[in-house]
């Protein structure tokens, strides 16, 4: 499903270049549920927003499917993003002047989809992550757990190919952490391809395969057993 070339990504500073990702190579399959572990600065989030689509300053080549992202202009590239990707960041990026109802609803308004039918999705999200009460509040009105549940629903309420999740647990506490980790699970067993960044080894226990990353190189690439 996503195959990466020799991806390498810098950022320059005055006279000094700073390489965050190095000749990464990387095939995932379809189906896969995938963790990204390594020390702070490895390079984990730079390769998340690589596989978004949400950065256009690397190099190599990254292939979606038959599609060659690497030779698609930005509208395309963010076109495909909105059709087949759904992205849980860790700082939430709700936008604050629409509510809870509106932020989850954003990514089927990208879709040629009847109200009705994005309104009746939107409620079974709402009622699947128990917020149907905060439905018409908005981003600054909830708690840092809330927005993060807000975060994720809108990222699955349209069934994306492949789901990316930057530290997704990060802000709830243990059991919403294990109730979102099992959502990923039920999600993968659908057919949801996942790729998940975390620190957490219990996060990294719902996976089947881990790839560690220093200093910007994949270091490791292996299959786990994972808690199924």
């Amino acid at each position: 499903m996503i195959e990466l070339k020799n991806v390498e990504r810098s950022y320059k500073a005055g006279h000094t270049e700073t390489w965050v990702l190095r000749r990464v190579g990387l095939t995932i399959g379809e189906g896969e549920f995938v963790t990204v572990m390594g020390p702070s600065g490895a390079g984990k989030s730079s390769l998340l927003n690589v596989l978004a689509l949400l950065d256009d300053g690397w190099l190599g080549e990254y292939w979606f499917g038959e599609t060659p992202a690497h030779k698609l202009n930005r509208k395309q590239r963010a076109d495909l993003a909105r059709q087949r990707i759904g992205m849980v960041f860790q700082s939430y990026h709700l936008l604050d002047d629409l509510t809870v109802a509106e932020n989850i609803d954003l990514p089927l308004s990208y879709k040629n989809l009847p109200a009705k039918e994005r309104q009746g999705m939107v409620a079974d999200i709402l009622d699947r992550f128990q917020i149907v009460a905060k439905k018409d509040l908005f981003p600054s009105q909830l708690s840092g757990g809330q927005q993060q549940l807000v975060g994720i629903a809108r990222a699955v309420v349209h069934a994306p190919t492949l789901l990316l999740a930057d530290e997704p647990t990060g802000n709830l506490h243990s059991t919403q952490a294990r109730e979102i980790m099992e959502l990923f699970c039920q999600l993968n067993k659908t057919g949801t391809t996942i790729v998940q960044v975390t620190h957490s080894e219990e996060n990294a226990s719902y996976g089947k395969r881990i790839v560690e990353l220093r200093d910007g190189w994949v270091t490791r690439d292996e299959a786990v057993n994972s808690r199924d």
